[in-house]
């Protein structure tokens, strides 16, 4: 029986995900405009689709990679081709969306196109797979049908003043949820493409390492002190509730199409890219507290839920029971209401945060531990 050699990821995909590094700053940066105490409801509306729009191109050219990546001279050029473009589409995220909203529309329309000509042109390559053009027709329709919804929504703003940036992201999302039968039939090589979720992580707690050097102020005081290890500890639990996820709970080499364990990680990024916006606005007296202690307190918990979720992937002997899932709707619970009640005790609030985030990432561990031990 011949051993399937596993697919590893490439420098090249490594230098494409540094763009988004610089993406998810871009986008953080949309929530620093404070206006009566917190940001206005169409400026957040615009981070939320920024951040959508842009976790979803790095997913659908995953995929591809995933399932078709040769590392080859067309590889390489279609990627770098996105790169430039989305450096354009980050250029384009500002408060001041009229002025940049065509240079942003522009670009994600020429990287969806980008992304759907390479699964195109890939079904040459197929004519003996059935199966396999079938998933590449379905997902290059599902790509260039977003592109089309993109230009549908500048027209619109364009005559009507009206951004519906929502419809194309919708469409990508609910349109590749009810592929999953047809991504069945080409199951992807899932310790590959775990491992680029892993890393996009990584990237992701990157931006977050760099949000909490406001806490360092070059000023060292008890308090100075007691609030930069306090927001260090929160990354440090978060990193390794993931972590251990990842290296313990989670079966790398299960046989799926990924589609599932993908739409959980575009959340989980969403909820991170939140938390280090949330512990920014800790610091910042002009944010309200009753909405900056709802923010990061909804962030954790909006983080927790999709890593939990991710256990719909884990190794058998590592799946959670419902009665688990009860503790932890309880415990979520919990967190914030005491959030609330001590939302003026930043000194109590900000350790309350601490040690939601370690008591769940030992529960993991433990967890974790105990059913590879088995």
């Amino acid at each position: 029986m011949l051993e399937v050699q596993e697919k590893k990821v490439e420098y090249l995909e490594l230098i494409y995900d540094l763009i988004f590094v610089y993406l998810i700053g871009r986008n953080n940066s949309l929530l620093h405009y404070i206006e009566d105490g917190f940001v206005p409801a169409e400026v957040f509306l615009a981070y939320v689709l920024c951040t959508l729009a842009v976790i979803q191109i790095w997913n659908f050219s995953t995929f591809y990679i995933n399932l078709y990546g040769r590392n080859g001279v067309r590889d390489h050029v279609f990627l770098f081709i996105n790169m430039y473009l989305l450096y354009h589409m980050a250029d384009g995220i500002s408060t001041g969306w009229q002025a940049s909203f065509y240079q942003f529309c522009v670009a994600w329309f020429l990287i969806l196109v980008n992304i759907g000509a390479q699964h195109l042109i890939e079904m040459r390559n197929h004519k003996n797979a059935p199966w396999v053009l079938e998933q590449l027709k379905r997902k290059a329709q599902i790509i260039l049908g977003e592109a089309v919804l993109v230009s549908v929504h500048m027209l619109v703003y364009h005559f009507a003043g009206i951004s519906i940036a929502y419809v194309p992201i919708l469409f990508g999302m609910i349109a590749t949820a009810l592929s999953g039968k047809i991504n069945a039939m080409v199951p992807v090589d899932f310790g590959h493409l775990s491992e680029r979720a892993m890393l996009y992580v990584v990237f992701t707690f990157g931006e977050m390492i760099i949000s909490i050097t406001g806490y360092f102020d070059g000023v060292i005081t008890a308090r100075s002190l007691y609030f930069s290890g306090m927001a260090f500890l929160i990354v440090v639990g978060l990193f390794l509730g993931y972590e251990i996820f990842y290296n313990r709970i989670i079966d790398r080499e299960l046989t799926t199409n990924g589609t599932g364990y993908m739409m959980i990680h575009v959340f989980l990024v969403f909820a991170l890219n939140n938390i280090s916006v949330a512990l920014e606005f800790m610091r910042e007296e002009e944010v309200a507290l009753l909405p900056k202690t709802l923010f990061i307190t909804c962030s954790f918990i909006l983080y927790f839920v999709f890593l939990f979720l991710t256990g719909i992937y884990a190794k058998k002997k590592c799946m959670f029971n419902v009665r688990f899932f009860l503790f932890l709707l309880i415990f979520g619970i919990s967190f914030l209401a005491l959030m609330m009640i001590f939302r003026t005790r930043m000194i109590l609030n900000i350790a309350i945060s601490v040690l939601y985030v370690f008591a769940l990432s030992m529960i993991i561990y433990r967890h974790g531990r105990m059913a590879n031990a088995i």
